[in-house]
């Protein structure tokens, strides 16, 4: 599904990132489109989450990342943080904070200096937790949730930003399958609204729900595709040295493990 420049939410043009020194992600050229779900997959050590550092600015990079045509150098930060959201892995936020609290910093964006937050704020964060069925722990702290609680707060967090692009590293992690399965329906819900979402995940069956597949491998793109697309189911396969198998299976194209 290759989109023409006006219809792309970000693109990454000749991306070198490094990691304690060591070169990671090594030239790399993408072009990701608007309103659309895209899946990034690899093996482990692709470069898959230092990518999606770097698309949300959040890591050092030589090259130029756009955002929706524009240099994401040169978006001011505030509206940059209102333009993309961000879930990042294994995210670390005060034990002792409330729920609540945790999911307002997602509307800082949108808010003066030092703002009370505004009817808007506060619906916003009611709509986000009421969407990832956090709203009854909304008193509570951080502390006394379990990890899959945890991380759908932190998914509420961005989802109050209400941004046009959801940039996700592992959402699934600590969440088990029904709620996998409502993080899905979630997703789906988002595209339908025009919001793109780009997620990182390790779950290659769920990964093929997405409209669109990034192969990474050794910090370099293997493949882009339709996720529905043979040539994609064969690129995916050969990333992991054949040892899974793409075959369909009630309507529905699954990663089984190749016998």
């Amino acid at each position: 599904m290759s989109a023409p420049p006006t219809e792309v939410a970000l693109q990454a043009l000749a991306i070198h990132a490094s990691l304690g020194g060591v070169d990671v992600l090594h030239g790399i050229d993408l072009a990701l489109p608007r309103g659309c779900w895209t899946s990034v997959v690899g093996p482990n050590g692709a470069g898959k989450s230092t990518l999606l550092k770097v698309l949300a600015h959040l890591l050092p990079y030589r090259g130029e990342v756009r955002l929706m045509g524009r240099s994401m150098a040169s978006v001011p930060r505030r509206v940059r943080a209102r333009q993309v959201a961000w879930l990042g892995q294994s995210e670390y936020s005060g034990s002792d904070m409330r729920v609540w609290d945790v999911v307002m910093l997602g509307r800082l964006p949108h808010q003066a200096w030092l703002a009370a937050p505004a009817v808007a704020d506060r619906d916003a964060v009611e709509q986000a937790l009421r969407a990832t069925q956090a709203w009854d722990w909304r008193g509570r702290s951080l502390g006394q949730l379990s990890g899959g609680e945890r991380q759908r707060v932190l998914l509420a967090r961005a989802l109050a930003v209400q941004a046009d692009v959801l940039l996700m590293d592992e959402p699934l992690a600590n969440l088990d399958p029904p709620h996998q399965s409502d993080w899905l329906r979630l997703v789906r819900t988002l595209r339908a609204q025009g919001t793109t979402i780009i997620s990182v995940l390790h779950e290659v069956t769920m990964a093929l729900h997405a409209d669109e597949m990034v192969l990474m491998v050794q910090g370099r793109i293997a493949h882009q595709g339709a996720c529905a697309s043979p040539a994609t189911h064969r690129a995916l396969e050969q990333v992991f040295d054949q040892r899974i198998a793409i075959l369909p299976l009630a309507g529905q194209w699954v990663a089984l493990p190749r016998n």
